[in-house]
């Protein structure tokens, strides 16, 4: 196509570009987007108000009786009628929703304070802290809530606080379970392993980054128990188990108002009609919560003010630079090993006498089809090998410091600051509910005790050197506001953030499309020119090491069959697996001289 006919068609795309961005509405907005919701809101607010200023509100004193205006209908004095003692209907109703509202926070509170941690906990630690608790809850969920609070408060006396306090030990299971199943989908994310390679403590990345991805969940979770609080304490005062005889409770009402249903029926209606509305606002306000957290709503608005320039391409790189390993290597692995227990009781290696060396500058090549130990390897580096995998032998050097059985506290203050990592879907490492540059200072401010003003700054510089324009503003978005491309380079100038020796690039390239591969293969050579840095770049595509890469190793079945330059590599290729994947390369691709950039 020519460059005019091309210029033709990108023309409308970046007008049409400049005039509109697609903008997320804040949550806040998506919830009062919905009428229902807005609706049950309203009703609990004003719920709230009255019971914090129902002394000043409520029209009488809701116990002060009179026995000549016993069981009244509508009135002036009385608008909503009297009960069997002469007590106002609609101020026992007022003072009946602090009740309300104090059952809720009594139930549900210290149920969130508890659930919410151990099962963050359990779930992130899993093994036997997992196993053992988990039973201990099932065995805790078998017996019925009721039932359990009778018991409670047959041994501590009766009492709402006592009542709440059993039924808060059955909320803590749920947040618990819920918790748990939310962490075990968020735990295998790459963003939580860029956290541990960041060197984060387990604490910071349980309630710094997964709790987050769970609040959606946990506030649906919240509101409906709330509604369930209130009916168990509307049940239990019903009972004459829960608030102390006369305490304008809208479940002691029911109570009362069961003897007197014929001559006045006003006495079940008022405190039926609040605890219907009450229950039925706070199932409405947790769909609303769950629709709110997961909408994919987006507005078309006008971008204010002018648009950044568009970054020129850059010239074709060359395409490698030879080197060979030397003595000063800043990586260097000698026969490592790793190892997975099997069902027979002994151990299965998946890596096998791995030896390669990284020279300064060097871009090393790891490549082999899926399943050949690549990214096994690359744990072994970083020491996160999984569970209950470990490095069974061998030995690992990052620039003169041994690695292998170094211990986890020191492994965290290596990752991040002296090993940065990439990996391949920028979209799932990057954390969804944090700023983009929060995320990338987080290292910097921990490693190396900066301020946040200038962890900032050095931020927008790195982005600025990765080809994100406007960096500075650009740090203050959202991972769903980058495109691919963009969440790529923000990517990396996070792992280069602290100047790492080294940085490991598991196929930064796998989930992007043809031309920002090009883009972010440019810029790690452009990067490696810059920095100076060493890079371990894992792939499958051979297509990409003729490009990028100075040195290639070829992995096969956990095994290490071919190391060589580049060049070497592709002219003249000695093992047969290495001529094996020459060969299904040039069947889709083509001769490596004719591959395309």
């Amino acid at each position: 196509m020519s460059d005019q006919a091309t210029n033709t068609l990108q023309a409308p795309l970046e007008t049409a570009l400049a005039d509109t961005q697609q903008k997320r509405p804040a949550f806040l907005a998506r919830l009062l987007a919905q009428p229902s919701t807005v609706l049950a809101l309203f009703w609990v607010l004003l719920l709230v108000v009255v019971a914090i200023f129902a002394q000043y509100v409520s029209p009488y004193d809701p116990n002060a009786s009179s026995v000549m205006r016993r069981l009244q209908g509508l009135s002036q004095e009385n608008l909503l009628g009297t009960d069997d003692l002469g007590r106002d209907l609609l101020s026992r109703a007022m003072w009946g929703a602090r009740v309300a509202l104090l059952a809720v926070t009594q139930a549900v509170l210290p149920a969130m304070l508890v659930g919410v941690p151990i099962g963050l906990f359990v779930a992130y630690r899993g093994g036997w802290w997992d196993r053992v608790v988990m039973r201990l809850v099932e065995v805790e969920q078998a017996i019925p809530m009721l039932l359990f609070a009778f018991t409670f408060i047959a041994i501590f006396g009766r009492g709402l606080t006592n009542a709440m306090l059993a039924v808060s030990l059955g909320f803590a299971m749920s947040y618990l379970r819920l918790t748990r199943a939310v962490v075990l989908a968020e735990r295998p994310k790459a963003y939580v392993q860029a956290a541990e390679i960041q060197g984060y403590s387990t604490l910071r990345i349980l309630f710094r980054h997964i709790l987050p991805n769970a609040i959606g969940p946990i506030a649906v979770q919240t509101s409906i128990l709330a509604g369930v609080a209130i009916l168990i304490e509307a049940m239990l005062s019903f009972l004459g188990l829960g608030v102390s005889t006369g305490s304008p409770s809208w479940g002691a009402m029911l109570d009362d108002a069961r003897r007197f249903q014929i001559q006045q029926p006003l006495l079940s209606l008022v405190p039926g009609a609040a605890i219907t509305l009450t229950v039925l606002s706070f199932n409405l306000l947790g769909d609303g919560f769950r629709d709110a957290f997961n909408s994919d709503l987006i507005i078309p608005k006008r971008k204010k003010g002018s648009i950044p320039a568009a970054v020129a391409p850059e010239p074709d790189a060359p395409l490698t630079q030879n080197s060979t390993a030397t003595s000063d290597a800043v990586l260097a692995l000698n026969n490592v090993s790793v190892e997975f227990p099997s069902y027979s009781g002994s151990f299965q290696r998946v890596v096998s006498n791995i030896s390669f060396s990284i020279a300064p500058g060097e871009i090393y090549g790891l490549v082999g089809e899926s399943g050949s130990g690549k990214s096994m390897t690359t744990s072994a580096i970083l020491g996160q090998v999984p569970k209950p995998g470990r490095i069974a032998g061998g030995s690992i050097v990052l620039a003169g410091r041994q690695l292998v059985g170094l211990p986890e506290r020191q492994m965290s203050r290596i990752r991040g600051r002296e090993i940065g990592a990439v990996f391949q879907d920028p979209m799932m490492a990057l954390s969804p509910v944090h700023k983009v540059g929060d995320q990338m200072i987080e290292g910097l401010v921990r490693h190396e005790g900066i301020s946040r003003k200038q962890a900032l700054a050095r931020a927008a510089e790195l982005l600025d050197l990765v080809g994100v324009t406007d960096a500075r503003n650009r740090l203050d978005d959202y991972p769903h506001q980058f495109s691919g491309g963009m969440a790529q380079r923000a990517m990396v100038a996070a792992a280069l953030i602290c100047k790492p020796k080294l940085l490991i690039a598991d196929e930064p390239t796998t989930a992007l499309d043809v031309t920002v591969q090009k883009q972010v293969l440019e810029l790690l050579l452009q990067l490696r020119g810059t920095l100076g840095m060493s890079v371990l770049f894992i792939t499958h595509d051979l297509a990409v090491v003729a490009q990028l890469c100075d040195r290639v190793g070829v992995m096969k079945l956990g095994e290490l069959v071919e190391e060589g330059t580049t060049a070497q590599l592709f002219a003249n290729p000695e093992h047969p697996y290495t001529r094996q994947l020459m060969l299904a390369r040039e069947m889709l691709d083509g001769p490596a001289g004719k591959s395309a950039s």
